[in-house]
């Protein structure tokens, strides 16, 4: 089949070549630009292509992975929600319906949201397990945690919003410090995915839920889990606190809410002395009589030393699949829940005073139902004990919020005014906002926006590019949109069946969709309108083709055939004016399923793919057969002709592109192109270069003379479906299954490919380093709290920028006692040569070097440095940070990693005893500077304390003030306004 490139004639290949950069040279000359001709140029005999990089993402309105949240913006709640958008979060204004401000990812998907309680910060959990908190002022996300091995799932800040906990699918939770930037501890305990945690207020505890069935409790002051529910036969999906904590409820895999009371035990309890009394919800044990007794008895009087909990009930959902999402407002009161359906089912949970008006009311009801009785009874009569609220009492159903399409994650907000605002994120690419009064007898849910212009309801199938390179035609199951390229707005809307193939008809006016159903429609583009429907065919219409003359185009079914159209005018029947219409020539019926058809550039060939496999060549005017070409394992689905004709390349869903000549059909090269099915190809206008796009989640660009990968463009999180060039060349719109559109473009930056080959491999290598296995502390056993950092490529170029400090350190001290040998031989001053390193710093002395690198690791991958970092290098520093601590600078960083660094090397640090001395000097230096800087932060905790009650007393006068001014400017008015009916009468 293949032939050797070698032994190809070679008088073509460089007249196609020079004839295409001569071209591309001319126009960029015309135009006073670079020559970059059609994306390569020649120089002697290297090739320089030229980079295509990311422009734009659009048509996503939310991703699905995970949750949306309401955000304070400009100072307003309830009216911004922050959404993910494959790698970016985007904050949606819900009553205008705008994009008001975007959060830049860098590449993984985003899996979680949590604003801060005090609403300025955004944290923001991704795929690869990283963390990053954003600030919603200026946008930016300068804190980064990295801890996780797998996708984030839940992320919650405590009630000061300075931790933060992220659980994960690697099963294990993680406390950052959020204001230190560092991780505090990690968490294990869990067998899998951990699908929510929560911090209580009041208490230094956390609750954590996961997919082993199981809810546990920690204790944060010894990181140390104490309880553990076992009352959940599957999967637990959410967890939420009501009535002030004092009740947690938890979803799981079937339509039961759980309900469990939970009693706090404030004082501490001697575990040898036997309990007189025991909690609510504690089991009862026998007296302690033997040595196991008395060790059961000391683990529950451990639980019961901090709370207890027992099973009070459950509630019934109406939706009968597993929970997706459980969560409450923040004020405990409000309670709402969804499965895998698109109904929201809200309840209201009753406060204290409120259960007490209903228990009396009750107790009223009861009385008068109660037979008469004498005074007596009637004292000795207790109506609490017969009459008892419910649970469905006191967790009220209000109602049930119908979406318009499944739900995959809710925010709740209560107004001051008492209105509930809830917001949606639902399945099909469409944010939806509801407000009712859940203290009403009658709830009335009112949809207050709905956010859907943005973006498809399913995967786009279809795109194509007008011939002025300004719109972008999508098309998916349910609409077209047209895009305007600059500004990335929608400018048209219209309704159309499933479409799997587009076209911009010459001028621009019109376009053609052919759908699923085997039709064609004709769509207006000023008006919006659909002009026309045809039933073209009986099957699919997979594939469209623009004939090079512009004056028609040709189709390919399902049914077996393939259809040749030509553009005419009719009189239209509601205008004066004539309109543009369609009509059939002629037919060309094959013996299989029509895949894909193309128009060589000169109409003189038509390629037409089949489900056998292979690519049938006939001449478009005759329809006599002329080549076959074949050697793909399974069907091709795409395919593409050269601007010359010389070349047709072919992607198949057996993952491999063929380049063929379409003078003799011989195969060129086979170039293994994905590593899923090739799902489009296509072109560049004017050269050989071509793209591809694949289920792989990929697009790649190739150079069709040389055989050669040029680029890859990562960016999309699922598989592509189809691409679409500009007929300039300048840029790529391509489309996925993750409801993105993404624009590419051409950028004058040249490509090298010997330096691309370098990156990918240096990329290569730091996914490596990450997925290497961790370093341990010594002498530290694998227990339920570990190091919350991970070893990450950063956490290993910060290592090694203080490897280097030391190094200089070490070589400049060493020069300076041999500079000083010299001078004293000499009996005179010798000049010391000056390094250029730290002459760059400003003439710094070595030890304050090693200081200046120390300061710039970041905060969160300080730990994990040092961890990497070899012990020959710990002594220098230990007697670096001793000079710096009695100096009184960075004492904070320092005793963090001093006190670090003694805990991971404690063994050799004390039996080295070249170290006793420095450590002495240690202890002694590091108490007295810690107590001066706690000294002169507790002064000025006090002044700000001060200051704080001053501004408090002065805010009071001034509110008394202004309610005087106001009741006063009111009296006037209202004597005015008397004044002026008196004097009408």
């Amino acid at each position: 089949m293949g032939r050797d490139p070698t032994s190809l004639p070679l008088g073509p290949v460089p007249f196609f070549l020079v004839e295409s950069v001569g071209e591309g040279r001319a126009r960029h000359a015309r135009n006073g630009q670079l020559p970059t001709g059609s994306g390569s140029c020649t120089m002697g005999l290297t090739k320089q292509y030229l980079r295509y990089t990311a422009s734009a993402l659009f048509g996503v309105i939310a991703s699905q992975k995970g949750n949306i949240v309401y955000v304070t913006l400009r100072g307003e709640k309830g009216r911004y929600v922050a959404v993910p958008a494959c790698e970016h979060v985007f904050i949606w204004d819900t009553r205008k319906g705008e994009k008001v401000l975007i959060l830049q990812g860098l590449k993984q998907e985003v899996t979680s949201l949590c604003p801060s309680p005090d609403g300025l910060h955004l944290a923001v959990g991704y795929e690869d397990g990283s963390i990053r908190v954003f600030s919603l002022l200026s946008g930016e996300g300068n804190v980064t945690f990295n801890g996780h091995k797998a996708a984030v799932t839940t992320l919650r800040y405590d009630q000061l919003g300075g931790r933060l906990v992220s659980g994960s699918k690697d099963t294990d939770v993680i406390v950052w410090d959020v204001i230190n930037e560092s991780g505090l501890y990690r968490l294990r305990g869990h067998k899998d995915a951990v699908t929510q945690a929560l911090f209580l207020r009041e208490k230094n505890l956390l609750v954590t839920s996961g997919k082993d069935t199981v809810v546990k409790w920690w204790d944060l002051d010894t990181q140390h889990c104490f309880k553990t529910l076992l009352g959940h036969r599957t999967e637990v999906w959410g967890l939420a606190f009501v009535s002030e904590e004092k009740r947690l409820i938890t979803g799981a895999a079937d339509s039961e809410l759980r309900v469990w009371n939970i009693t706090y035990t404030q004082e501490m309890k001697d575990p040898n002395e036997p309990e007189s009394k025991k909690s609510k919800g504690s089991p009862s044990g026998a007296e302690e009589t033997s040595e196991v007794d008395e060790t059961s008895d000391l683990d529950d009087t451990l639980e019961e030393r901090l709370l207890s909990c027992s099973k009070a009930g459950s509630i019934m959902r109406e939706g009968r699949d597993r929970v997706v999402t459980l969560a409450t407002d923040r004020t405990g009161r409000i309670l709402a829940c969804h499965g895998t359906d698109s109904v929201l089912e809200v309840f209201y949970v009753l406060n204290e005073d409120e259960i007490h008006k209903k228990m009396k009311r009750k107790m009223k009801k009861a009385r008068k139902k109660a037979k008469p009785k004498s005074e007596e009874e009637e004292e000795e009569e207790e109506p609490e004990d017969s009459v008892e609220m419910s649970l469905q009492e006191e967790i009220q159903r209000v109602t049930s919020i119908k979406a318009s399409a499944k739900i995959k994650s809710f925010d709740l907000i209560l107004t001051p005014k008492g209105e509930l605002k809830a917001t949606l994120l639902l399945q099909n690419n469409i944010i939806e906002s509801y407000i009712l009064n859940p203290s009403a007898q009658v709830p009335q849910v009112v949809r207050a926006s709905k956010i859907t212009i943005g973006g498809h309801r399913s995967d786009v199938r279809t795109l194509a590019f007008s011939s002025d390179n300004i719109a972008i035609l999508s098309a998916a199951a349910e609409s077209v949109k047209i895009w305007n390229r600059s500004t990335l707005q929608c400018i048209r809307t219209m309704a159309c069946e499933y479409a799997l193939c587009s076209l911009f008809v010459p001028g621009d006016r019109q376009v053609i969709i052919g759908t699923k159903t085997g039709k064609l429609q004709l769509y207006d583009l000023a008006s919006g309108s659909l002009l026309e429907t045809l039933a073209a065919h009986d099957g699919a219409l997979w594939s469209i083709s623009l004939s090079p003359d512009q004056r028609g185009f040709v189709t390919g079914s399902a049914d077996k055939s393939v259809k040749f159209w030509e553009f005419e005018l009719v009189k239209d029947e509601n205008s004066i004016q004539k309109r543009l219409s369609i009509k059939q020539t002629r037919i060309l019926q094959l013996d299989e399923d029509v895949l894909c058809v193309r128009y060589s550039p000169n109409q003189k060939l038509l390629a037409i793919s089949l489900l056998d496999c292979t690519v049938k060549i006939f001449f478009t005017d005759t329809l006599k057969f002329f080549l076959s070409l074949y050697g793909h394992k399974l069907p091709v689905l795409c395919m593409d002709i050269s601007y010359d004709g010389a070349l047709i390349a072919t992607g198949s869903a057996d993952r491999n592109v063929k380049i063929w000549g379409l003078d003799f059909g011989d195969c060129h090269r086979s170039l293994f192109a994905h590593d899923d099915s090739v799902m489009n190809l296509q072109f560049v206008h004017k050269s050989h270069l071509f793209f591809t796009a694949g289920k792989d989640h990929k697009i790649k660009q190739w150079d069709a003379d040389k055989f050669e990968h040029i680029q890859t463009l990562e960016g999309h999180h699922q598989e592509v479906w189809c691409l679409a060039l500009s007929p300039s060349g300048d840029y790529v719109v391509s489309s996925s299954h993750d409801k993105s559109l993404r624009l590419w473009e051409r950028t004058t930056e040249p490509l090298i490919l010997e330096e691309e080959r370098e990156m990918q491999r240096e990329a290569e290598y730091e996914e490596s380093v990450a997925k290497e296995e961790q370093p341990v502390v010594a002498g530290e056993t694998q227990g339920e709290t570990g190091l919350a950092g991970k070893k990450t490529i950063e956490s290993v170029k910060a290592a090694e920028r203080i490897m280097e400090a030391i190094e200089l350190h070490r070589e400049e001290t060493a020069k300076l006692k041999e500079h000083q040998a010299i001078c004293k031989a000499a009996g005179k001053e010798v000049p010391l040569p000056v390094n250029p390193i730290l002459q760059a710093y400003g003439n710094i002395s070595p030890s304050a070097y090693v200081l200046e690198v120390f300061k710039k690791v970041k905060s969160s991958e300080l730990e994990e440095s040092l961890l990497v970092l070899p012990f020959s290098y710990v002594p220098d520093l230990l007697v670096l940070f001793n000079e710096h601590i009695q100096l009184g600078s960075e004492v904070e960083l320092l005793c963090r990693a001093l006190l670090f660094l003694l805990r991971i090397h404690f063994g050799r640090i004390t039996s080295n005893q070249l170290l006793v001395t420095v450590v002495e000097n240690l202890k002694k230096n590091t108490v007295a500077k810690v107590s001066e800087v706690r000294n002169v932060l507790g002064f000025n905790m006090a002044g700000l304390q001060f200051l704080q009650r001053e501004i408090e007393a002065k805010d009071e006068v001034t509110f008394f003030a202004d309610a005087t001014d106001r009741f006063e400017e009111k009296r006037r008015k209202r004597k005015k306004k008397e004044k002026l009916v008196l004097a009408m009468v």
